[in-house]
């Protein structure tokens, strides 16, 4: 069948073997798109929406796993079954809505749960074996709402998003010497489908970041292909001395 679509297809990712999570729909799943378009032998693709991941069941080398980021036991038997994968992309995440005094003790752990205690199962399952091989590539989301800046009603998400740009950096530099990379993205807000319907929330501060973003800065949302143009660099051999490092995509907003 036809490549999906988006960029050329020049091959950057052919023979690697990749695993991307919250691959249903949005930034992941235009990345599952992207890999396999440019060669991935196969991509993982796992997340807890069944029904919208059977959507990808008609690419050629896509792996769909109904899976909960949060289950720590699932992810290292899948590991273990599973190849030396060359790219980890964990890319699912939560996004509460709230200050402090707003946030109860069970969204709190939530957040943190979805949003870095899935990535260290992911990374810790998955490294052994990229180790064993000599080289992988590790790319994490974060948040421009993280160390970089201030987001109002976002406190226990930016606190999420920053710990992964700190897990990412201790990932980076434990491990420098084994060939394996340790990348972070933070993009300012992204036209996804969990996007749209926060922004339809009017008491939800997204609705200000568009408005934000659209009449005094780029003027756009960013789009998710456009994300995954930078996650396929990531993974690809091009960003081959990248490691540790933030990749801020958010057409000015942290500016």
């Amino acid at each position: 069948m036809a490549s999906p679509a988006g960029t050329n297809g020049l091959g950057r990712l052919k023979g690697k073997r990749c695993l991307v999570t919250a691959a249903a729909q949005g930034i992941g799943r235009t990345t599952v798109e992207t890999f396999l378009r440019e060669g991935a032998e196969s991509v993982v693709a796992i997340d807890i929406n069944g029904e919208k991941l059977e959507e990808l069941e008609a690419f050629p080398g896509a792996d769909i796993r109904v899976m909960d980021v949060r289950d720590g036991t699932s992810i290292r038997k899948l590991a273990e079954e599973l190849d030396a994968i060359d790219v980890l992309f964990n890319c699912a995440g939560y996004v509460h809505a709230g200050n402090i005094l707003e946030t109860t003790e069970e969204r709190w752990d939530l957040s943190f749960d979805v949003n870095v205690k899935s990535m260290f199962h992911f990374i810790q399952a998955f490294l052994p074996k990229m180790i064993a091989k000599g080289k992988g590539s590790i790319i994490n989301m974060s948040s421009a709402a993280s160390t970089l800046r201030g987001i109002e009603a976002r406190c226990v998400y930016g606190a999420t998003k920053a710990a992964v740009i700190g897990l990412t950096k201790g990932v980076a530099r434990d491990f420098v010497r084994q060939g394996i990379r340790c990348n972070v993205i933070c993009p300012s807000p992204v036209a996804t489908p969990s996007f749209s319907e926060r922004a339809e929330d009017k008491s939800d501060s997204d609705k200000d970041h568009i408005e934000y973003l659209e009449t005094k800065l780029i003027g756009r949302l960013a789009t998710t292909q456009e994300v995954a143009n930078l996650c396929l660099y990531l993974a690809s051999d091009e960003s081959s001395y990248h490691t540790g490092n933030v990749f801020t995509i958010d057409g000015g907003f942290t500016l």
